[in-house]
């Protein structure tokens, strides 16, 4: 009976629901919307004070900012090789599967404003400009606007400034953050029980609006996406498996409710708290996954990536073109900048494929428009891969770092202990020098841990 009264089965029954409302009622499932937009904002609107509350704790407590500093930098070197092989791989499944081959679409009878109404007509920011923006215009329009990566960078100014001052201070500071992040988990438990009305209302918005025929017409396009996907998430499961030990089918398992919720409501940021706290639980240390998580969000967009490359070359495909090798490079190139800024912004996707288009200058920008159907059955594919990547590069920093519990992880994805029960003889499995960057770390992570005593002669 705990199965049936379980988040993860109301999900899916909700989602099935909202799917026949769709298809039996197209008119009444597009007036649904607002029950998935609804949730996501009610999550959303904690996800910068959660974030921030996470990382000055995390900073905090771990006392070294150099440990910060190495996890940061580890991070973007997984997201820029994690991104480069998730655009490499969507280039080729299109030259192999060759999904718009035979379409013949004459670009002159397509509506060149399309794209424009689809995206509002926002812009995706140059590379300087989404530097600067990191920087907020003051701290309260960071939380504002709900920018993340602005709210981290306030983040670690703050805990950096916290993990520096005296040992009162920091203290009575560090119990109010997280008496506070308790609360703010606690209201996040409260709206995950509206979570089926949410993803209900998603589903039967999209299947009401954009109709099951969309899936025959561009079926190839679906299947290469997703064949894709597959293939790099079961590479990627290797990879963590080779690195960290960690298992990837369990690790799905153990986020089941998490993942149907982002695939019901076509958005990895409504799981965003949910997956950091799992993660925290399954071993992972609390500051390597508050930095690795959100920054990834922008950085690490694999899924997207995957669907950008094998979008562009379909597009070129379904107007007769065959791209050379040379412009199969700007593809990857374009993509590696512009995709970085997609977070946030409308239309992102349409605006990444009309500036690689621009940019080839192989085939008009309007072409683009092909794409407004069949995009939005792009989003399971995209939030799970998205989602995936996130989760597995926390687990592989954390190892690099060697501030993941492998012991517990292991236990808690596999079942054998509740991720509710604390962490026990961490010293064995995180670092044995309590004085080390890591030790500390780990005390911090798990403050009920018993490391040794200092070796003679290292104070």
């Amino acid at each position: 009976m705990s199965f049936f009264r379980s988040l993860f089965f109301q999900i899916i029954v909700a989602v099935i629901i909202g799917i026949g409302v769709g298809m039996l009622w197209p008119g009444f499932g597009a007036m649904l919307q607002p029950l998935g937009t609804g949730f996501i904002k009610l999550i959303k609107m904690l996800i910068a004070p959660l974030i921030f509350l996470v990382v000055v704790a995390g900073i905090a407590k771990a006392g070294d900012l150099k440990a910060v500093g190495r996890i940061g930098l580890k991070a973007i070197i997984w997201f820029e090789i994690a991104t480069t092989v998730a655009l490499v791989l969507g280039l080729a499944a299109a030259k192999w599967m060759r999904p718009g081959e035979g379409m013949n679409i004459d670009a002159s009878t397509l509506d060149p404003n399309a794209v424009d109404a689809k995206t509002n007509g926002a812009e995706l920011p140059h590379t300087v400009d989404f530097i600067l923006n990191i920087i907020p215009t003051s701290a309260v329009d960071a939380f504002a606007q709900n920018a993340l990566l602005q709210v981290l960078l306030l983040a670690c100014l703050f805990g950096t400034a916290l993990a520096a001052s005296d040992s009162v201070l920091k203290h009575n500071v560090l119990t109010l953050v997280d008496q506070i992040m308790e609360l703010v988990f606690r209201v996040i438990g409260y709206i995950m029980k509206l979570a089926p009305i949410g993803a209900f209302g998603a589903i039967a918005y999209t299947v009401g609006a954009y109709g099951a025929s969309t899936l025959t017409s561009y079926g190839m396009l679906i299947v290469a996406c997703y064949v894709s996907a597959l293939v790099f998430l079961v590479c990627l499961g290797l990879v963590a498996w080779w690195l960290t030990g960690m298992n990837m089918l369990q690790f799905i398992r153990y986020t089941r409710s998490e993942i149907m919720l982002a695939i019901g409501t076509a958005s990895s940021e409504v799981v965003m708290p949910r997956m950091m706290d799992k993660l925290t639980r399954a071993g992972c240390n609390r500051a390597v996954v508050g930095l690795v998580v959100p920054t990834g969000y922008s950085f690490n967009l694999d899924g997207a990536s995957i669907y950008l490359s094998l979008a562009t070359v379909f597009l070129a495909q379904a107007v007769g073109i065959e791209l050379t090798l040379t412009q199969e490079i700007t593809i990857l190139a374009v993509l590696m900048l512009s995709s970085k800024g997609m977070a946030g912004v409308p239309g992102s996707a349409f605006l990444a494929l009309s500036a690689t288009a621009a940019a080839l200058n192989a085939f008009p920008v309007a072409v683009v428009a092909l794409l407004l159907g069949a995009d939005r059955f792009m989003d399971t594919m995209r939030v799970f891969t998205n989602l995936m990547g996130n989760c597995v590069a926390a687990f592989v920093v954390a190892r690099w770092e060697g501030m993941l519990d492998t012991d517990r992880m292991k236990a808690v994805l596999s079942g054998e202990i509740s991720a509710d029960e604390p962490a026990r003889d961490t010293e064995k499995k995180i670092h044995p020098d309590p004085l080390s960057p890591a030790g500390e770390m780990a005390v911090a992570a798990y403050p009920h841990t018993v490391l040794p005593e200092p070796r003679p002669g290292s104070i």
